[in-house]
């Protein structure tokens, strides 16, 4: 599997064959394709640890909503206003999670690779990549985005090329 110091480099690189290959499944891919990335998904971070690699935790702002707030808020002995004041500001773009991270990487990322709030972590976290949900070829475009900052996801994207017997088309 590809380091996670090199996985940007390398999804780059491949970026153009990978939208290729998302065109491909769209004429190509059947009902076992949830399947395919779920067994994916499985195999591959049952032997991985995510704390050594921790991309995720410094590309993107995640969002709150008022529940997580409240969760992190309590896990935390902080009163929901203060957490909000240190940590967050408003989206202004979503009513259902309507804060985010005022700082990248996340501020509860410890120099260990844990997480502080592990917890009671946001879904959105819980979630990510989202390589074991369903209707993942409607969710290509993401997957693909994916690929630049998750090690598995890339793992995922080029073992389905060779499941699929896609060849290189750049």
């Amino acid at each position: 599997m590809v380091k996670p110091s090199e996985v940007k480099a390398y999804a780059q690189r491949l970026e153009e064959q990978n939208y290729k290959f998302r065109s491909y499944l769209k004429n190509h891919a059947d009902d076992e394709l949830d399947a395919q990335f779920l067994a994916l998904h499985n195999e591959l971070f049952a032997g991985y640890d995510c704390c050594k690699c921790n991309n995720c935790c410094k590309a993107f702002s995640i969002t709150f909503a008022d529940g997580e707030v409240k969760r992190i808020s309590a896990f935390l002995g902080l009163a929901e206003s203060d957490f909000a004041a240190e940590y967050l500001t408003d989206t202004n773009e979503d009513e259902e999670k309507p804060y985010k991270f005022r700082v990248k990487p996340c501020p509860f990322l410890c120099d260990d690779g844990r997480c502080r709030i592990q917890d009671c972590k946001p879904d959105v976290c819980c979630g990510f990549p989202y390589t074991n949900q369903p209707k993942r070829l409607s969710s290509m475009l993401s997957i693909i985005d994916h690929a630049e900052v998750c090690p598995v996801v890339f793992e995922i994207i080029e073992r389905l090329k060779v499941q699929y017997r896609f060849r290189n088309r750049v």
